[in-house]
């Protein structure tokens, strides 16, 4: 079989070499560089912590395959207990969390939950003192996404998969075909405006927040919202990094983890549809001063902010994702609510699955809705 892949993120290059491995041919799409997109400017927060069973078994393959690629070129899993609270006062998020927890312990998943005095004793680096209700799960850890997409991509080529970077297509609305879209300023006789087109025998969509127009080109409606996220990077005393766990303030609404240069925070989840194609990179200031005082509040002193950011996330109607087949030999793997790449490695290996005539999630069917429905952005990680 031949198959396209449109999309160099960790899903698509991770559909790539299981499709490779398994001797099909394929071709994967990248208008940018590999992880050029999303998946580059994403947190890397991995964990299995999930409570419908079709997710806690994605979340449980993922971080399966995590460990399994660890240590492979540059990329490395790092074990690393993931925490997430509600404040003294917030019953309503506290309530969702007893009631998470058994539902997830259900689903295989070891997660239990803690008070803070355990938390102290724990992970002396953060204050827990405002802390109502908190859980852990043990099966997480965080790594550098591009590295994970870079390995996944030399392994997808050495199975025998083709990569074109800077290449942007669209699709053929009448035919499992792709044309090579010219770029403005490129010489027009070399890219051929006149649009290269090439055919495949199936086709995988796994595009991010451009899916939606791709998809579009070709006649089908997808509901897919892109909505932007923001994160940080600030110093952190090396020895305090040593107990200091992955958390989510459910209450407030922002993450952190470590990072190999301190500690990496995010939030700045903007509740309206972004443009995938104009849409600002940098993060705001406000953002930036905001998670700097949650951060002096929750860890005492930190260092300078390095770096700050944002990027992509694509939301759902109903906050699961879009993996399987839209028309006969059209495929797509999108809209994953910021928890894309924590489970490419089992998303990435469930659309090549699919590609193949398997139906591995049929809880992800993409044709469940009509394409048209309206709905409003939720942030992925919000615990209600």
């Amino acid at each position: 079989m031949k198959v396209a892949i449109v999309g160099g993120g960790a899903v698509g290059v991770t559909a790539a070499y299981d499709l490779a491995r398994r001797d099909e041919e394929v071709v994967v799409y990248e208008k940018d560089d590999i992880a050029g997109g999303s998946t580059g400017r994403a947190a890397g927060v991995l964990y299995d912590a999930f409570a419908a069973p079709e997710d806690a078994r994605v979340g449980d393959r993922a971080i399966e395959r995590f460990r399994e690629f660890s240590g492979e070129g540059d990329f490395e899993f790092r074990e690393t207990p993931y925490v997430w609270f509600a404040h003294e006062g917030d019953e309503r998020r506290a309530e969702a969390i007893r009631e998470q927890v058994p539902r997830m312990q259900d689903a295989g998943r070891n997660v239990a939950l803690a008070d803070p005095e355990d938390l102290r004793e724990r992970f002396p680096a953060v204050d827990w003192s405002d802390v109502g209700v908190a859980a852990v799960a043990e099966n997480a850890g965080h790594t550098d996404p591009a590295s994970y997409a870079a390995l996944l991509a030399r392994k997808a080529e050495d199975a025998g998969a083709e990569i074109r970077t800077d290449t942007e297509v669209r699709l053929d609305a009448d035919a499992l075909a792709v044309e090579r879209v010219g770029r403005a300023g490129e010489d027009e006789e070399a890219t051929g405006d006149s649009d290269e087109s090439e055919s495949f025998d199936a086709i995988l969509v796994a595009a991010g927040a451009h899916t939606k127009r791709l998809l579009a080109v070709a006649g089908i409606p997808v509901p897919l919202k892109p909505y932007r996220v923001q994160a940080l990077t600030a110093g952190f005393d090396a020895g305090r990094r040593e107990d200091l766990p992955m958390c989510y303030d459910a209450t407030a609404g922002y993450y952190l983890r470590p990072h190999p240069e301190g500690l990496l925070a995010g939030d700045g989840t903007e509740e309206v549809e972004s443009d995938p194609d104009d849409w600002t990179r940098e993060a705001d200031r406000e953002f930036c001063e905001m998670t700097c005082e949650r951060l002096g509040r929750r860890l005492g002193e930190f260092g300078a902010v390095r770096e700050a950011w944002a990027g992509l996330c694509v939301a759902t109607p109903d906050r699961d994702p879009l993996l399987g087949e839209l028309r006969e030999g059209l495929h797509v793997a999108a809209g994953w609510q910021g928890h894309g790449f924590m489970r490419a490695p089992a998303l990435g290996e469930a659309a090549a699955e699919a590609v193949l005539g398997e139906n591995p999630l049929p809880e992800f069917d993409p044709t469940r809705f009509d394409g048209d429905e309206e709905f409003d952005i939720a942030e992925g990680m919000s615990v209600e």
